[in-house]
């Protein structure tokens, strides 16, 4: 059974730095806005999954992949997203929709016979693409594949197995990048967990065309928030909402580091799944380029609490994504608000 952390207003705040290093307040009341208006469009949009075929050997054992911090630290964030790989059909669209849409380049690796290539922003890398052909009358989409921060990846593998998950890539170690290894929780939403050998990135405030948010669709909410908590021992906290779904956050080191949302009633056929967010500028117009470029317009963009817009697209292979605005006044009304909480 799921551990709920009580909840005071101003709802939860996880604290932030910024590149320039103070440190400001984020309100994840965004995260619970932003999922009580995503969960019924996307569990009309989002109907697959990674299959099992399309994860074997993510990245082979063969390829020298670069250290996931420059320099190296002692840094480690259990439970945090750090990195995530999109397992694409198509890499060289992959790389000319994301290229043209963040401003992305890219630095290929070649390992026998795979293909993979490393996505940076100014020099800052985040995240990979690997090739993987779809099968004749397969009917998996390609996707972004989420990893989660772990100390010790056996230790890992055996508390998801111990509470319902299973291995879909067994762990296995890479050079200059540490452990890794490929699951699927009790509901069926695909993960991986890394074992960072060069520390884990800071917790800083993303810049826009980085990754900002994930977010976990489940059937069953408050079953699935147990077995991550177990696994990753988040802190689970609940924000009630007036939908008839669950909206909880998973939080570690008081750091929200994701939220995780129960499907609507009607939607007992869609697949559980996790969902990575970009930060953007403009939601609107980062949808609308998104969409000039190939992609499709799963989610509308729309107006969450803060006055910032999401919303949710597909690249042109079909692999899902958010888009988050996350603006200057939204900083410094949550490090207000952090600050008032403080005084209590």
């Amino acid at each position: 059974m799921v551990r709920k952390a009580p909840v005071h207003e101003p709802v939860i705040y996880t604290a932030l730095m910024t590149r320039r290093g103070y440190m400001k307040a984020m309100n994840v009341a965004l995260s619970v806005a932003m999922s009580v208006a995503l969960s019924a469009a996307l569990s009309a949009a989002l109907s697959v999954a990674l299959s099992a075929a399309m994860l074997s050997d993510v990245a082979a054992a063969s390829l020298v992949l670069p250290p996931l911090v420059q320099p190296a630290s002692n840094e480690h964030h259990d439970g945090k997203v750090i990195w995530v790989d999109l397992v694409t059909p198509d890499i060289a669209g992959a790389k000319h929709f994301y290229g043209e849409l963040f401003g992305w380049r890219f630095d290929d690796i070649h390992g026998g016979h795979d293909d993979y290539s490393i996505a940076s922003l100014d020099g800052i890398p985040v995240g990979g693409l690997v090739q993987r052909a779809l099968q004749p009358g397969e009917q998996h989409q390609p996707a972004w594949l989420t990893f989660i921060s772990v100390r010790d990846v056996a230790a890992a593998e055996r508390s998801i197995i111990a509470h319902g998950g299973q291995t879909l890539m067994a762990p296995r170690n890479y050079a200059n990048r540490g452990r890794q290894g490929v699951f699927a929780d009790p509901q069926g939403a695909v993960f991986a967990v890394l074992q960072s050998s060069s520390g884990d990135p800071p917790d800083v405030l993303a810049a826009p065309g980085e990754w900002i948010w994930s977010s976990v669709m489940a059937r069953d909410a408050d079953q699935d928030a147990a077995f991550y908590q177990d696994v990753f021992g988040y802190e689970v906290f609940e924000n009630p909402a007036t939908d008839g779904a669950t909206h909880l956050v998973l939080s570690s080191d008081q750091y929200a580091r994701a939220s995780l949302n129960s499907f609507p009633a009607d939607a007992a056929k869609r697949h559980p799944h996790w969902l990575n967010f970009v930060r953007v500028t403009s939601a609107a117009d980062s949808a609308a380029r998104a969409v000039a470029l190939g992609g499709r317009l799963l989610v509308a963009p729309f107006t969450d609490r803060h006055g910032g817009q999401v919303a949710v697209v597909a690249d042109p292979a079909g692999a899902p994504f958010g888009l988050l605005e996350w603006s200057e006044t939204a900083d410094q009304a949550g490090g207000q608000s952090d600050g008032q909480q403080g005084a209590k």
